[in-house]
């Protein structure tokens, strides 16, 4: 049993997460959380800014790319979002880097290019200019000088987030203005997290709503078959997101039916498009799906499968997995 494991112990950090206590976790730290960081990005609208939330003490951390959704609040699909994934990450030992994607509310830019207004192939070449400048972010931020394990880099995202997280993790894009095939997987990349990322686009598109295929014709590119990097993909089983598609809440769960495993697919029962809550506290975009203890399953599981991708000699995803298993009433987790 490694270190990290014998040190896991069960630890309530909301009153209100219920059985979720019951999945053990290591002790938090403190952390420190600095924004804006700006980079310079020639050939981008704006300069790219980002946010970086970091333990205050260790050394070799690991990294954590989030790529943000969009969602209705006027402030949460940029780097200010998505708190309580990134001070439980921060406070457990990783850090994250998180960006204002071109696509963010707080920049308004909308569709000022033919991939608005969604951007998508901005979003990943946004995650590969962060990689290609963390001396630049190391210098800005001295408290996290030296300290950063560039041999342990992941990904995660939320609902358009997961997108950009699908296409750097291996998936495909077809090119809708010129059907040209596109590969922008990071092989510096080695994990991911999709958290309630869109699905397959069916036989040409059927899967589609004609809102999405009038508005957002990308989304018909999308092929996972290619998508051979570890990842998790986490579902709820309320997320039907009838803007999207016919298909109810499984074509969450395409990016792991539909790639190459090594996958695991986590299923949190009762949890609608927000999982709970991840994309901020008390947020209006989650007020009908609002449940600390299911945000607590998906920080858990997901801080508990990075630590075994990065770092195989660890089981605490195998450990963590038996606990969920026991408090099966939350969710489920399955594997290839």
């Amino acid at each position: 049993m490694s270190d990290t494991t014998a040190n896991l112990q069960p630890l309530k950090d909301h009153a209100w997460i219920g059985a979720a206590e019951k999945i053990p976790i290591n002790s938090p730290g403190s952390f420190i959380s600095i924004s804006p960081i700006t980079l310079l990005a020639p050939g981008r609208v704006v300069e790219l800014q980002v946010r970086i939330a970091a333990p205050r003490t260790g050394d070799n951390l690991p990294i954590i790319l989030l790529s943000h959704g969009q969602g209705l609040s006027n402030h949460l699909s940029s780097l200010n979002g998505y708190g309580p994934l990134v001070n439980f990450w921060a406070s457990h030992g990783f850090v994250v880097i998180q960006p204002t994607h071109l696509s963010s509310k707080s920049l308004a830019l909308g569709a000022t290019s033919s991939e608005g207004p969604l951007y998508w192939r901005s979003r990943a070449e946004d995650m590969k200019h962060i990689l290609d400048h963390l001396d630049e972010i190391e210098t800005a931020v001295p408290e996290v000088k030296g300290r950063l394990d560039r041999d342990r880099v992941a990904v995660a995202g939320h609902s358009m987030g997961g997108h950009t997280a699908s296409v750097l993790l291996g998936a495909r894009m077809t090119d809708a203005t010129n059907g040209k095939v596109l590969d922008l997987a990071e092989p510096r990349i080695k994990t991911g997290i999709l958290l309630a990322a869109p699905g397959s686009p069916g036989p040409d598109g059927s899967y589609l709503t004609p809102i999405v295929l009038e508005n957002y014709p990308f989304f018909k590119g999308i092929s996972f078959t290619d998508m051979t990097t570890p990842a998790l993909v986490v579902v709820g089983d309320n997320d039907p997101s009838t803007h999207l598609t016919n298909r109810g809440s499984s074509w969450h769960v395409d990016p792991y039916s539909y790639s190459t495993g090594p996958k695991s697919l986590l299923t949190v029962y009762g949890a609608g498009h927000c999982l709970g809550g991840i994309s901020g506290f008390d947020a209006a975009e989650s007020a009908d799906d609002e449940s600390p203890e299911r945000v607590a399953v998906v920080q858990r599981l997901s801080w508990a499968y990075l630590r075994s991708a990065l770092y195989p000699e660890e089981d605490t995803w195998s450990v963590v997995c038996a606990a969920l298993e026991n408090i099966s009433s939350l969710g489920k987790v399955e594997s290839k």
